[in-house]
């Protein structure tokens, strides 16, 4: 069946949130042993979750509204100059679908890049079976993208393929490749794989205000933002 008013939801206790200092959030998640088709994804997303790994979840803290599900309208996307400049300077990128990352060559990648750019938080230091749980245990929806140059392995997105677009998991990349904006570029990619196939939406995920990891978010305009249980447009 395509409803989720019978899929058991949780909440958790209150604990220490992992954006904002001295704030305490509480998430509810889905029953982690419920199977999720694309239709269910689909209406999940549209009320404000999100997937990492095998858990679909929702902020619900009492205090706080700071996490803001977002999500770019692919259609009516105009990427602006300095996005341009990131899509030319990457067009020397192979791209390609491919059927899982649980191999050395990713995992290599997704290590270094969380040691270099997220060693401040709790993925860090990553390990095998975190990166597994995470990134590897996905759905039946879930696609791997690759991105190489002259064939060395440089970035790779994970993301659900939903009815009304996808869903952007994750993205890793080459640390040291800063002056190509890999990861922009990635998702420069994704909006444009959703408009090719005419679909509508192209799901990043949650934004805080406050929190400058996620200011990158709101530069993708049409975004929309998902406030008190409807989307509204941001241009």
């Amino acid at each position: 069946m395509n409803e989720i008013s019978k899929i058991k939801f949780y909440s958790t206790l209150p604990h220490p949130c992992s954006y904002l200092e001295g704030e305490q959030a509480v998430t509810i998640f889905m029953d982690p042993k419920a199977q999720v088709d694309r239709a269910q994804a689909t209406m999940l997303s549209e009320l404000g979750f999100r997937r990492s790994g095998t858990h679909i979840y929702r902020p619900n803290c009492l205090a706080c509204k700071a996490c803001t599900s977002v999500r770019v309208s692919a259609q009516t996307f105009k990427p602006k100059r300095s996005y341009r400049r990131i899509i030319n300077k990457n067009a020397d990128l192979t791209v390609e679908f491919v059927e899982s990352i649980d191999n050395e060559e990713c995992y290599a990648l997704y290590s270094g890049y969380i040691a270099q750019r997220h060693s401040d938080g709790d993925m860090y230091p990553a390990t095998r079976e975190q990166y597994e749980q995470f990134l590897v245990d996905g759905l039946e929806i879930t696609q791997y993208v690759t991105f190489r140059l002259d064939g060395e392995l440089v970035a790779v997105a994970v993301m659900d393929q939903l009815e009304d677009g996808y869903s952007a998991v994750y993205t890793f990349f080459h640390p040291g490749m800063g002056e190509r904006s890999l990861g922009r570029n990635a998702i420069l990619w994704q909006i444009e794989h959703c408009r090719n196939q005419d679909l509508p939406y192209i799901y990043l995920g949650y934004w805080i205000k406050d929190c400058e990891k996620m200011s990158y978010k709101t530069q993708f305009r049409p975004l929309e933002l998902y406030i008190d249980n409807r989307w509204l447009r941001l241009e």
